[in-house]
């Protein structure tokens, strides 16, 4: 009997030596989990066998148990190295659609933009239901695909001005362009039409400014307003603002001139009472007629807010002037925010949310089945998956541009080999005392 107990104490110390030397070996492997082998002690089950004086039979091995203890983060260069700073496992499907769950983050985009581990399998991302990144489908999840297309061209459409127009200005003592009327031609006059930029000179306005306006092809336009103080009956609160892309006037058709009124009040705030002179809405803004860009775009048809204009004594300036339109981009980055939300960055200085990266636990995650490559697949013993958006429940956040490390203590797994192979030496030494007594038993003459 003294020779089963010993072989089961040798092959537990055998087993406890593997488990350390899987743990030493996978020190420096991203997202392993140290491994502890767990022993419990063998009775005899038979009913004759059980006494108070019973030397028991050995030892065995209960189970090897997986320790999901956060490792350190280690930061790199990569916005696609992804670490969960707390608890939850990266969802991957393979080609084959199989599901595994791991805690390495090391991923990179292939040819055709999937975003995947180094087995080929594709990141699980919830996907938005709005472009800004504020609303996502969590019911079901989807691969992380990169754009390979250039980010589609927006034509602008509303312009946003808020500037103060000088209230100690007068009026310029040149008159704008005023133009005849041809009753032989469509226009005016080539003398003295207002409608090409080239016939506005410094002395006919008090202000200028100017933006980038862009078409539905993406291309670029130089859009110029111009200021110009009138002092009319209507009061000295009057000014009239001419709009000009790549030197052609875009305005509105319906003044002499194609030009847009602002009329102040004595506080110097935009005055948004609709009616004549004043060309503004109540909501402070007025649009201008359709002007036709070469090229095939569509029209360009603007919007401007001037809500938050003012006419006061200091001097001219430009407090705010901006535009909803862009051009075509190329992809340039990506980026993830610590919510798991992926962003696609393009050259033309938008980004668009691709998805949010979706998280995995379990009511028992050291019930879960190690497949290798880092990854653990779900049991019955694990529980049923849980599914969630990081930075909720319990679940961690994302940190972009980092690695979870092995959560391995290198000191401590070398007191554990240690400490094994004193247990192996010694259940060794047990089955020689129990060979010399039987040994000496036979000699027994």
């Amino acid at each position: 009997m003294p020779f089963r107990i010993a072989l089961s104490g040798l092959d537990a110390a055998s087993t406890d030596l593997q488990v350390t030397g899987h743990n030493i070996a996978n020190s420096a492997t991203t997202g392993f989990k140290e491994s502890r082998a767990e022993f419990a002690d063998i009775y005899a089950t038979s009913i004759q066998d059980v006494s108070s004086t019973s030397a028991g039979r050995g030892v065995k091995v209960t189970r090897v148990a997986q320790q999901f203890g956060q490792g350190n983060l280690d930061f790199t260069s990569n916005n696609l190295d992804l670490a969960i700073n707390g608890e939850g496992f990266f969802i991957l499907n393979d080609a084959a659609g199989n599901t595994s769950y791991s805690r390495a983050g090391a991923f990179s985009a292939d040819r055709d933009g999937n975003v995947v581990n180094h087995a080929n399998e594709n990141l699980q991302v919830f996907a938005p239901i709005d472009t800004a990144g504020t609303r996502f489908n969590t019911g079901a999840t989807i691969d992380l695909v990169l754009p390979t297309l250039s980010g589609t061209p927006q034509p602008t459409e509303n312009v946003v001005a808020a500037l103060n127009l000088s209230a100690s200005e007068t009026q310029p003592a040149i008159a704008w362009p005023a133009g005849t009327t041809d009753t032989t031609a469509v226009g005016y006059s080539v003398l003295t039409d207002p409608t090409f930029e080239s016939n506005v000179t410094t002395d006919m306005y008090n202000h200028a400014t100017s933006t980038t306006v862009y078409d539905s092809l993406g291309n670029s336009h130089r859009a110029t307003m111009y200021y110009r103080k009138v002092d009319t009956v209507s009061g000295p609160q009057q000014w009239r603002t001419y709009t000009y892309i790549d030197g052609t006037l875009a305005g509105d058709a319906a003044t002499t001139n194609h030009y847009s009124t602002l009329m102040f009040q004595p506080s110097g705030a935009l005055d948004t009472t609709t009616g004549s002179p004043n060309s503004v809405n109540a909501q402070g803004r007025f649009t201008l007629d359709p002007w036709t860009p070469l090229g095939g775009a569509d029209d360009i048809t603007l919007t401007f807010d001037y809500a938050n204009t003012s006419q006061y004594g200091t001097d001219f300036g430009v407090n705010d002037l901006t535009q909803d339109g862009y051009t075509a981009g190329r992809l340039s980055g990506v980026d993830v925010d610590n919510s798991g939300v992926v962003f696609a960055r393009f050259t033309n200085g938008q980004s668009t949310a691709l998805g949010k990266v979706a998280l995995a636990k379990f009511n028992n995650p050291q019930g879960l089945r190690q497949l290798g490559d880092t990854s653990w697949a779900q049991t019955y013993t694990a529980g049923d998956v849980q599914l969630g958006e990081p930075g909720t429940s319990s679940l961690g956040l994302i940190q972009s541009g980092a690695l979870e490390n092995s959560n391995v203590d290198i000191a401590e797994q070398l007191v554990n080999l240690i400490t094994a192979q004193r247990n192996f030496q010694a259940n060794a030494q047990v089955i020689t005392t129990a060979d010399t007594i039987t040994q000496t038993i036979i000699n027994i003459r």
